[in-house]
Parts: C-alpha cells; sequence; structure tokens
C-alpha cells in the first residue's frame, strides 16, 4: 500500500503562494474606513491620480474655521472607472466638485469615494 505525501517542493511553493496571496488580500480590505458613516464633503480639486491599485482625488476643504484642509480620496483602480466611463482627464486640478465619502475610522482626512457630483453641468 502506497501513501500520499506531499513533495516538499510542492510545499515550498504552496507556502509561497499563500504568503504572496495573504497581503494581495489585506491591500483590499476596506477596514480602515468606516462603513457606517458618510461625510459630505465640497472642494476644489488639488490633484487627481489615475493610477493602480486605486485612483486618488486630493481634495482641499474649508473647514469650520474657513481654513482650507486636504482630504485624500480613494477611488477604484483606474480600471475600474474606465468601465464607468472616466478617463485620466476626468477629474481637472481646479474643478469644484462634492463628494461622499465613508471616512478613515482613525479620524484623519481621508475617505472611500461612495458618490461625487461635479459643480461644472459640462462634466457628467
Amino acid at each position: 500500500m502506497r501513501s500520499r505525501m506531499f513533495h516538499p517542493t510542492a510545499m515550498v511553493v504552496g507556502l509561497v503562494c499563500a504568503g504572496v496571496m495573504t497581503p494581495a488580500a489585506a491591500h483590499h480590505s476596506f477596514a480602515l474606513f468606516d462603513k457606517t458613516k458618510s461625510v459630505m464633503l465640497e472642494g476644489t480639486i488639488k490633484k487627481f491620480e489615475w493610477t493602480n491599485p486605486h485612483s486618488w482625488i486630493y481634495l482641499e476643504v474649508l473647514n469650520l474655521q474657513n481654513t482650507p484642509e486636504e482630504w485624500l480620496i480613494e477611488l477604484p483602480a483606474a480600471g475600474v472607472l474606465a468601465r464607468d466611463g472616466w478617463n485620466k482627464n476626468y477629474l481637472k486640478a481646479g474643478e469644484r466638485i462634492s463628494v461622499r465619502v465613508s471616512p478613515l475610522k482613525d479620524g484623519r482626512r481621508g475617505g472611500s469615494l461612495e458618490s461625487f457630483r461635479a459643480d461644472d453641468p459640462s462634466n457628467p
């Protein structure tokens, strides 16, 4: 009777794959955002980064003291946005927009995009 054993090379390959997959899965976690809350922000785009694995909006928002604060808004990957009609020129520095975000749990100025509206009616 033969017993089935894993070949040492197969075991090493399996462990390496598991190690590579764990950080990838952790990267795509949205655990740092509070999905039970929404924050509405209005401001001016400082920069729009069309990148992978996530795109970003750097948004200048006036706080209650009328002092500008920069918020970092995380968006899906460029490919996902492209399927929704976005491109690298979709948002421009200086443009005013309103966004609804799930804020960061730690209170820093940032969030995950839920929805957005451009103040410019020519930009859908």
